[in-house]
């Protein structure tokens, strides 16, 4: 493949067809409405299906099913429409269903729901949220990957600025390595067999073929979890080695912060940025490194505080930490309002520094 000028949402479901999807369910709801168009368009061409469903939670649902049956599926909608899914993303998780669920978010305002869910049982949801279109693009095939890898629903939290941006990109397959067989999907061909395959939540199992129950298979579910936390998480770091003030933001925001700090590194501010590429598992060990050589923590997303509650979980008090974000929404309802923008967030980070390490406690 060669690069191509591709609007966000067009170049995710370029993406999402080289990794292999054959199988997406939707309900229509901005900004997610032209992702869900670009796969209707495009998965004739390969043989795929797509199903414009009656609502979210016949999407999800449909979605499971294809996943369940060993195809790589995808699902989505921007954050009202994934809290209607939730039920069935847990389900998913503790059924062990590979899904992808694409978050075309209306802003900043679902880390909470990314990283804490809505669904019942222990589960976690492994989340990228990448910074523009080029990295939803390699970020769209790595979640297929883990998926598939894990056994596991996997989220891709974007937003307008991701569906809507053009940008040249290369949307050629990934090689990421290796994969297990699925040898556990529900295919048919184990049919009259008497070695028919079963999932469900609660591992019971069958009369003549007796499963480990909800305790053994919850405990190690829980595990599982545990083990992806501890491997996956992934971040961005820019210009911290020396930083006193390290911003930390994330998503969309990210390519902001980095021009505040570039301008301020400029003028002998030693500021830097840090950017965490996994809401969930949260790179915490990284960021405490970071956090340990400065003077203070800034973080910086646009909503009432949300990604705060984890960047101080990980900086554990060694030095202040200080949200410097907000609420900012335009007339729309759909996109970052003016606090996504170079004035706005150069003039937080200065108010900050101003006020010294003490205030910002």
């Amino acid at each position: 493949m060669t690069a191509a000028l591709l609007q966000g949402s067009r170049a995710i479901a370029d993406s999402a067809i080289a990794a292999g999807c054959r199988f997406f369910a939707g309900y229509p709801m901005l900004p997610f409405t032209d992702l869900l168009e670009a796969m209707s368009a495009k998965m004739p061409d390969v043989g795929g299906t797509c199903i414009n469903a009656d609502s979210e939670i016949e999407a999800v649902n449909m979605a499971l099913g294809a996943g369940a049956a060993g195809a790589r599926a995808a699902t989505g909608s921007c954050g009202q429409g994934i809290a209607l899914m939730q039920e069935a993303i847990a389900e998913a998780a503790l059924n062990e269903v590979p899904l992808v669920v694409f978050n075309m978010a209306r802003g900043q305002q679902d880390y909470w729901q990314a990283t804490r869910g809505g669904g019942w049982g222990d589960y976690r949801t492994l989340t990228l949220a990448p910074k523009d279109v080029a990295e939803a693009v390699t970020h769209t095939q790595l979640l297929f990957h883990l998926a598939d890898t894990y056994r596991a629903p996997v989220c891709l939290y974007g937003d307008y600025l991701v569906a809507h941006t053009h940008m040249s990109v290369d949307v050629g397959p990934l090689d990421f390595g290796p994969l297990p067989d699925k040898s556990w999907a529900l295919d048919g061909t184990a049919g009259g067999t008497g070695h028919a395959r079963q999932i469900w939540t609660w591992a019971m199992g069958r009369d003549d073929a007796p499963g480990p129950g909800p305790d053994v298979h919850w405990r190690r579910l829980a595990e599982k979890f545990a083990a992806m936390g501890d491997v996956e998480a992934r971040h961005e770091s820019f210009r911290c080695e020396d930083a006193e003030w390290v911003i930390v933001s994330f998503g969309t925001a990210g390519p902001f912060i980095d021009y505040v700090v570039e301008e301020l590194r400029a003028e002998g501010v030693r500021v830097g940025s840090f950017r965490p590429i996994t809401l969930w598992p949260f790179p915490e060990t990284p960021l405490y490194e970071a956090a340990g050589r400065a003077r203070g923590v800034l973080v910086y997303e646009v909503n009432a505080g949300q990604m705060v509650d984890d960047v101080r979980l990980a900086v554990r008090g060694q030095v202040p930490v200080r949200f410097i974000g907000g609420v900012s929404i335009d007339s729309s309802g759909m996109r970052q309002g003016d606090l996504l923008t170079v004035a706005a967030i150069r003039s937080r980070v200065m108010g900050a520094i101003a006020a010294g390490p003490e205030a910002n406690r």
